[in-house]
């Protein structure tokens, strides 16, 4: 019998990440666009500058869903094998 619970969560596991990828790659337009509008484009503090920019903004959005997920008790659809 097929687990449908487990479905629906690497459903929407699949989901989330195929919308974040999205995203990512039109912030990923977004910033480069602004970096060429300041005349950073291409020189190598604007490929730094876009790196760090990216870095932050991931680390300030994981932390956010980290506490999100720790505030809702909610489980992982997958875990670590380490976790067991």
């Amino acid at each position: 019998m097929t687990d449908h619970k487990a479905m629906i969560q690497t459903m929407i596991a699949l989901a989330s990440a195929s919308l974040g990828l999205v995203a990512a790659l039109a912030w990923n337009e977004a910033i480069k666009a602004t970096l060429a509008l300041l005349g950073m484009g291409e020189s190598l503090a604007g490929l730094y500058s876009y790196a760090i920019v990216a870095t932050v903004l991931a680390v300030v959005v994981l932390t956010v869903l980290g506490r999100l997920a720790g505030k809702v008790g909610g489980e992982a659809a997958f875990q670590r094998e380490a976790e067991g």
